[in-house]
Order: C-alpha cells, then structure tokens, then sequence
C-alpha cells in the first residue's frame, strides 16, 4: 500500500491541511499502555478518501494540530472500536473527532455480531483478512520493519469500504438516526468515565462504610499524583489492595503502615508520612461530606424470576430485528426495566435504556406489553431457528 510518512511537525501540519479537505477519514492507532501514567500513543494511521498516512508522534513536537484537524471540518471519521481514539483527543483539546463513524457499533444495529473484531468484520463484510502477528509488538521501538508498519496500515485499509457496506444496510433499514443516537450515547460515556468519581473504580471499594471510603478517595488522589510525576501506571505506585487495608486499618502510625504486607518498598517506606496525612485528612472529613452510596430498594425474587424469563424475549426478539442482542442489553437491562416499571426504583433515577430511544422502540414497548399482559409468547415450532412468536392477548 503507499502511504505518506509523516515524521515532521512540518510534514504534519501539511496533512492536517489535507484532512481539512477530505470528505471521510479513517483513524486508528497504535499505543503503549502498560508503561506510563497514561497510553503511550506511538503511531497513528490515516486514510483520507483512500489515499493512506502513517504519523509517527514519537518525532513530532506537537500532535494537537492533528487531533484538532480530526476535530473540525465537515468529514466523517471512521473508527473501529475507537475509544482510545477518542480518549486521546480528550486528554489533547476536550473534543472528539468529527461525525464519528464506529463500525463495530453499526455492525451490532444490522445484526452482525457485537462485540466484533476488525478482522472478523473485515472477513464478514469484504471477504479480506487482515494480516495477523503484530498484536504484542512494542510500538516505541524504532525503526519500525515494514511488516509492522504494513500491519498498521491494514487497520484503517478496510474501514472505508466496510463503513460504505454498512451505511448502505444501516439506510436500507432506516437506522441511520439510530446509529447517530448510538455514537453520541457512547462518546457521553467515554466522558463520563474519563470525568466522573475514578476512585470509585478501586477494587473492593464497593461495600465499604462510607469512611473508609473517604480515605480510600484520598489515598487514590495521592496515587493518581504520584502516577503522574513519576509517569508510571497508578496500580505500580501502589496496588488497589494496600488502599483497601490502609483504608480499613485507617492508622496513620508510620510502623503499623510498614506492617501491611506489601508496604515495605523504598519507595513506599519514603511516602509513610505522605500516606498518614492521606488517612487523617478522610478521617477529618464531616460526616455530611462522606462519599455515599446511593442503594436501590431491595428486590423481590420476581424481579430476578422475571427478568430470567424476558431476557429470553429480548434475544428472540432481537433476532427478528436484525439487531445483536448485546448491543441493545443483557438481562441486567432487562431487570433494571422491570423494576423501573414495577415502581422499585428511586423517583430521580433516569430511565433504563431499553425504556428510552429505538432501543424502547424495538424491545422495551415489547417487553412492556408482556409485562402488562397484553401480549402473550407462544412457541410457534420448537425446532425453528426463532420458536418464540409474540400474540396479542385477546381480551
């Protein structure tokens, strides 16, 4: 394949001009995640109305003016799977790239499956398969073979073509509105997750009281500040065990700290006091303060019977649909919808997502109607690929 190797900040920002003019740009990349406090992004691969690029950041000053090209003008961007594209524009210009195309998540809105890999959709869609044998290289080494760079470019050589293949599907269905909902659904997700309260994510924070958890939140902080002056992984500074017990055994004595197995690292033992003053600070916060968990009523085992029940309705009817079932739910989304409507939720929770959108459309005003008893499942032929039919209830 050729391609344009752009290795300058000059070369780049000549590209970037390009891509102000393209109609569809295809965007993947390469990263290293293991190594740093955040993903090492160390190759990024283009294709702009076919014609291909490789960007090597690990020689360029400044990617900014990529990610804010990708940002603006009028063309499509297709990804696949592209959360990390997307989180990578983010943490550079707090935007995303432009009229995002997912073709993993239009695949799942045609039926197709869902997750799908690029090769897997590459063989369904065009009958191609992509080259193997690259997934654990270390993308910071230079130079790069020409087996490797051919890799990175096969994965954005066949987005284009597999986007055009599931436009054209996603029309003739009428879903291209769905997709639309689908992608802007998802890019408020990856925000969300990037925004909102992290330590949270802690294992094991779940059903702690909610002062260990206060500590647990400044003991994360620290972590996440140290992670980031040293450029390392937080779960390398300190692992999410030794918050917990620090957090449960709330000691701010430097020898009862060393005690727990596991803080006896050099690194660790010059932090002692750093960490104490963490432990005193959750243990000063006001009881009004304290981060809470917001509990859902407990539920009747009706709700876990019924949910079992329709959650064999919604892959039924999601084949009938042309749509992968675990793009629309799986049965927590199910249950989450009975009790919603059975009145077990609180007044201020949001709906489900199968109460809201095509996804209530197509599923939820289905499995509405069963729980209403207004439509009644039969089994029309046991051996049929789809044995279920769904019948008004006659009054």
């Amino acid at each position: 394949m050729d391609y344009d190797q752009i290795t300058t900040d000059q070369q780049l920002a000549e590209l970037c001009q390009r891509i102000g003019a393209a109609r569809k740009v295809a965007l993947d990349t390469e990263f290293v995640a293991e190594h740093s406090y955040r993903p090492q992004l160390c190759l990024v691969q283009l294709s702009l109305d076919g014609q291909a690029a490789i960007i090597d950041p690990l020689n360029i000053s400044d990617m900014d003016p990529l990610w804010r090209a990708l940002a603006g003008g009028d063309h499509e961007t297709i990804v696949h799977a592209g959360r990390e594209e997307i989180v990578f524009s983010m943490t550079a210009i707090d935007a995303v790239p432009a009229r995002l195309f997912d073709v993993q998540i239009a695949a799942g809105l045609i039926g197709l499956e869902y997750p799908a890999g690029y090769g897997s959709l590459a063989q369904k869609l065009l009958g191609e398969a992509p080259p193997k044998g690259e997934t654990r290289t270390d993308w910071r080494r230079r130079p790069l073979s020409d087996q490797q760079l051919h890799y990175a470019l096969s994965d954005v050589a066949y987005l284009e073509p597999m986007r055009n293949q599931l436009y054209a599907r996603l029309e003739e269905l009428d879903r291209l509105p769905w997709l639309a909902d689908e992608m802007q659904r998802w890019i408020e997700q990856v925000r969300d997750t990037q925004q909102r309260d992290r330590w949270r994510r802690v294992s094991g924070v779940a059903n702690l009281s909610p002062r260990i958890k206060a500590i647990v939140r400044e003991l994360w902080g620290w972590r996440e500040a140290e992670a980031e002056r040293r450029n390392q992984p937080p779960r390398r500074v300190l692992r999410d065990d030794l918050i917990i017990e620090l957090a449960r055994r709330h000691t701010t004595d430097p020898k009862r700290i060393r005690a727990v197995r596991g803080m006896d690292r050099a690194d660790l033992r010059r932090a002692y006091d750093q960490l104490a003053d963490c432990i005193r600070r959750g243990q000063a916060v006001p009881d009004e303060e304290l981060p809470q968990t917001r509990h859902r009523r407990q539920l009747p085992p009706k709700i876990t019977m019924l949910g079992q029940f329709l959650a064999s309705a919604l892959g039924s009817l999601c084949h009938r649909a042309n749509l992968a079932p675990s793009i629309v739910g799986n049965p927590t989304d199910v249950r989450e919808l009975i009790a919603y409507r059975l009145g077990y939720c609180h007044k201020n929770d949001p709906p489900p997502g199968l109460a809201v959108g095509w996804r209530a459309e197509v599923i939820g005003n289905v499995l509405e109607d069963l729980l209403a008893g207004k439509l009644a499942i039969r089994i029309t032929d046991a051996e049929s690929d789809e044995p279920l039919s769904f019948e008004p209830v006659q009054e």
